[in-house]
């Protein structure tokens, strides 16, 4: 999934989206260990789709951080 489209989600969804995405990516490294994994790239792609999410996540909690401390300022 691309950055544009998961920006557009919220954090709840994101983080829903996250956990699915990590059961997933469970489900393909026993399919790896097993020898029954036909697309080794899948595990690489969702790998990087959470850390997409993460990023994402830290963004807005951080962009959360600096306006607060902005709207602190501002009242000194």
């Amino acid at each position: 999934m691309k950055a544009f489209e998961l920006r557009q989600l919220s954090d709840a969804e994101l983080q829903k989206r996250i956990q699915e995405e990590e059961e997933n990516l469970a489900n393909l490294r026993f399919q790896k260990v097993i020898g029954q994994l036909e697309n080794p790239m899948k595990i690489r792609q969702i790998k990087r789709d959470i850390a997409r999410m993460y990023t994402i996540l830290r963004e807005r909690s951080l962009q959360k951080r600096s306006s607060s401390s902005e709207q602190n300022e501002q009242k000194v």
